[in-house]
C-alpha cells in the first residue's frame, strides 16, 4: 500500500465516520514473517486439512505459530504463550486485535503482546494464550464474497471450527476457552461466542459497538472495513441485507445464545479522566462506543442475561484502557476456565 493509497483510505474513513461520529487509525495490511531456520515444528491438523504450517520459538513459553486455514486457503500468524504449568491440560484464552493492529510496516508488530503487559500478567497463570495477528478490517467474520483488497475472510469458520481443535491437540489443552477483543474485535468476540454456543465460557468485549445492523453501529462497521480498503458489501451483503441483522450480536435472538457465558464489557466515558484531563480524539470515539455499550446493557438486562459492564472515567480508545479491562475481567475468566 503506497502513500497515495493510504491517504485515499484515510479520506474515505473520515467521510464515513461523520455518520458514526468516530475516528480510527489507518495502518497497513499485515505481512507474515519468514520461516526461521531450525524453527520448532508442532504437528497438529484438523479434518478439513487445516494444520500448523510451522512455528518459530521465541523462548521457553512463547512462539509464533503459523496455521494454514483450509477455509481461507492461507496461513494465519498467531502468538502463543504456554501456560505456566503444563503438567495437566490447561484452558485457552483467545485474544483478537483491533482493525489497526497486526504485523505492519517494516515487520513491526502491534498487538496484545507488544502494547500491554500480557506476557508478565500471564506469567503465573495456568492458561494458554493465543493472539491472532491477522484479520485487520475483517470483523473476524465469514464474508459472503472474496474482497479484491482484503481477500478471502472466513474467520468464524477458522476461530470456531478450524483453530480450536488444532490448538487443543498441539498444546495439550483442556478444551475450555475464553475470548476477548478490542475495538473492532470487541464486536467479533461476542459474535463468535454466539456462533458457537458452548465453545467459549467467557467473553471480554472492550470498547466495541455491538449493533451492526442499526446506526451508528452499522456505519461504524462500514467505516472500519472501508478504512482498510475493503468493500463492506462483500462482508454481509449490500447495506440492509439480511446478513447484517443475522450477524448483529445485539439482537435478542443472538444475545440469548450468550446465556451462561461469563460476560465482561467495558467502555470509556469519553469525558475527562479521574485527574480532570480531557482526552483527545480517542475520547470522542469512545463516547460513541459507550453509548453502544449502554444500549447493549439495556438489552441484556431486559433479557435477564447476567453480564458485567464497566465504564472507565475518561477512558480512551487505546491500549492502556484495554489492558486495564483485561485485568478487571480476569477473575471471571478464571472462574469460567476452571483455574
Amino acid at each position: 500500500m503506497n502513500d497515495h493509497t493510504r491517504g485515499t483510505a484515510g479520506r474515505r474513513l473520515a467521510t464515513l465516520l461523520r455518520f458514526a461520529a468516530a475516528v480510527l487509525t489507518l495502518a497497513a495490511v499485515p505481512v507474515l514473517a519468514p520461516v526461521s531456520a531450525g524453527a520448532a515444528q508442532v504437528p497438529a491438523s484438523s479434518a478439513d486439512g487445516s494444520h500448523i504450517d510451522h512455528t518459530v520459538s521465541v523462548d521457553a513459553r512463547r512462539a509464533t505459530v503459523y496455521v494454514y486455514s483450509a477455509a481461507m486457503n492461507r496461513v494465519i500468524a498467531l502468538d502463543v504463550i504456554r501456560a505456566a504449568d503444563t503438567s495437566v491440560p490447561r484452558p485457552t484464552l483467545y485474544l483478537l486485535d483491533g482493525a489497526e493492529d497486526g504485523i505492519g510496516w517494516g515487520g513491526k508488530e502491534t498487538s496484545w503482546e507488544t502494547q500491554t503487559d500480557l506476557i508478565p500478567f500471564t506469567a503465573d497463570k495456568n492458561v494458554n494464550v493465543v493472539t491472532v495477528l491477522d484479520g485487520r478490517y475483517s470483523y473476524y467474520t465469514d464474508w459472503q464474497a472474496d474482497d479484491p483488497v482484503l481477500g478471502r475472510n472466513k474467520w468464524t469458520t477458522f476461530l470456531t471450527r478450524e483453530l480450536p481443535p488444532i490448538i487443543d491437540a498441539a498444546y495439550g489443552a483442556s478444551g475450555r476457552n475464553a475470548i476477548a477483543g478490542v475495538s473492532m474485535s470487541a464486536t467479533s468476540a461476542l459474535a463468535l461466542a454466539e456462533a458457537a454456543p458452548g465453545l467459549y465460557g467467557a467473553v471480554g468485549s472492550f470498547s466495541g459497538c455491538a449493533q451492526t445492523s442499526t446506526d451508528p453501529g452499522r456505519r461504524y462497521v462500514q467505516a472500519v472495513v472501508a478504512s482498510g480498503g475493503g468493500n463492506p458489501w462483500n462482508m454481509w451483503g449490500p447495506d440492509g441485507s439480511p446478513g447484517w441483522a443475522a450477524n448483529d450480536p445485539s439482537t435478542d435472538a443472538n444475545l440469548t445464545r450468550l446465556r451462561g457465558v461469563d460476560l465482561y464489557l467495558s467502555a470509556g466515558t469519553g469525558g475527562p479522566d479521574v485527574a480532570g484531563v480531557t482526552p483527545p480524539a480517542g475520547g470522542m470515539l469512545e463516547s460513541v462506543v459507550a453509548n453502544c455499550t449502554r444500549r447493549l446493557q439495556a438489552s441484556t438486562t431486559r433479557l435477564g442475561i447476567p453480564a458485567t459492564f464497566q465504564y472507565v472515567p475518561g477512558g480512551q480508545h487505546s491500549w492502556p484502557y484495554w489492558q486495564q479491562s483485561l485485568h478487571a475481567a480476569w477473575p471471571g475468566f478464571a472462574r469460567a476456565l476452571g483455574i
